[in-house]
């Protein structure tokens, strides 16, 4: 299964989790999958300007970097919903 590929019950899992739940799981996945991207990315810079294309690796190097800024923001938002759960726990046990 490559990383492209997705679980046949993936529909069913949806819909027994809660959204909070789901858009987690959804940024965990893309974390996963842009860190994979990042380090494919960085490899072919590495070869482009090792085969005489320094412009070329730069510009594939700074998408990289891009993939990881991109999974900074992804952390923040598993960070946020994360902390969002703790407050609706309290909410309901404090209620």
């Amino acid at each position: 299964m490559t990383h492209h590929n997705h679980p046949s019950d993936h529909r069913e899992i949806e819909s027994i989790l809660s959204f909070d739940e789901k858009l987690s799981k959804l940024l965990k996945h893309w974390l996963k999958h842009n860190e994979s991207h990042a380090r494919t990315y960085r490899d072919w810079s590495i070869k482009a300007k090792e085969n005489e294309m320094p412009e070329a690796g730069a510009l594939i190097e700074a998408a990289a970097d891009m993939a990881r800024l991109i999974n900074a923001k992804f952390e923040k938002a598993i960070h946020f919903i994360k902390h969002q759960q703790k407050r609706a726990v309290k909410r309901n046990s404090d209620a």
